[in-house]
């Protein structure tokens, strides 16, 4: 057995090795675990008629393929005839040097290991948020009285002194907008939800990037002109689009590049809170050339007070993570050394008679 024959095997994730044509050609052992079948039922069979998926992902799955590109499907139920189906993440992905196979892994949620984890500790981290924008609202008052003295005060004071004072009122400002941040996490206030044109809002947030904390990076734009308009807060968006923007600037190199993409896939659904299927079509990522993310913190980048970064606040990210939640939207990562891809996916707007 070769060293790829045995991580194959140890894999702990059921996964499917699947011809051009859809056959399998290979089931690794939690692969046979999970659909209930022998190695020898899985593989030489049709893909569609071993594994059932509750979301028709064929035009979806064909369209990766060809492109050569993954594709992640979030909550949809997945069994077969001898399993029952289960909510689980679907990615597919084309397999290094075999032309026209693709991997296909699939991850069981564990929906009520996760719903135990939230009932413990929903209370205690809405009374955690909510001591903390307490406290930042009382802290921001004397802040701006701090702020306010050191500007008086360096109008009659030597350059050198000058620099003290200039240091005080920057300090001040950046605890200002860190606080500010702290803020938001307790803003119960529900998102203004109205068809948005994508594309507006990211130029505005690229515009401000470029000659703001991304100056020292080049930034590209790869749209779809036809992509349909999204039901989203204009505002609440422009404020994700830019802390992604930031944080992909943070973790790029100077003559480094962030790449703007939107793209329509009409197969991406997520799982509500009440058991329905939300679509979420329109997709825009932002793509970053950096170091990427630390596999240790992956899992938990938006969570907050979770950073990659040295003296990083680990609220940027956790923040947009609430603001794409509260608007019904959905973000995930993928990360590797040399491309880290933040993808937002947003439901489309209906209604457009009237848009701004």
């Amino acid at each position: 057995m070769t060293p790829g024959d045995t991580l194959w095997a140890s894999l702990p994730t059921p996964a499917l090795l699947i011809d051009q044509d859809d056959t399998i050609l290979s089931s690794n052992g939690a692969a046979e675990s999970f659909l209930n079948l022998s190695a020898r039922a899985i593989e030489g069979s049709v893909l569609w008629d071993r594994v059932t998926i509750d979301l028709d992902l064929r035009d979806a799955f064909e369209r990766s393929r060809t492109q050569r590109a993954s594709l992640f499907i979030n909550d949809v139920n997945v069994g077969s005839g001898n399993a029952a189906p289960q909510p689980c993440t679907v990615q597919f992905a084309p397999l290094a040097g075999r032309e026209g196979v693709t991997v296909m892994m699939v991850t069981p949620q564990q929906i009520a290991v996760r719903l135990t984890r939230n009932a413990i500790t929903g209370k205690a981290a809405r009374s955690a948020i909510g001591m903390a924008e307490m406290l930042a609202h009382e802290i921001k008052n004397p802040l701006a009285g701090i702020t306010g003295a050191a500007q008086l005060l360096s109008m009659g004071l030597s350059r050198e002194d000058q620099e003290l004072t200039d240091l005080i009122v920057a300090e001040s400002r950046r605890i200002v907008k860190l606080l500010e941040q702290v803020e938001q996490f307790g803003n119960l206030r529900p998102p203004a939800r109205r068809s948005v044109n994508i594309h507006d809002t990211l130029d505005r947030a690229r515009q401000s990037a470029s000659v703001g904390f991304a100056a020292h990076m080049t930034l590209e734009t790869d749209y779809d002109p036809s992509l349909p308009r999204a039901f989203a807060d204009a505002d609440q968006l422009q404020q994700i689009f830019l802390n992604l923007l930031k944080n992909a600037a943070e973790a790029g190199q100077p003559g480094g590049t962030i790449r703007l993409r939107s793209f329509y896939d009409a197969s991406l659904r997520v799982r509500q809170a009440d058991g329905t299927q939300a679509r979420l079509p329109l997709q825009v990522e932002v793509i970053d050339d950096g170091p990427g993310l630390p596999p240790e913190l992956a899992a938990d980048i938006f969570e907050p007070f979770v950073s990659g970064r040295e003296n990083g606040t680990g609220l940027g990210l956790a923040l947009v993570s609430k603001l794409v939640q509260d608007g019904g939207g959905w973000i995930s990562v993928d990360s590797v050394p040399g491309r880290t891809v933040f993808r937002l996916s947003l439901p489309r707007a209906e209604i457009q008679d009237g848009d701004d």
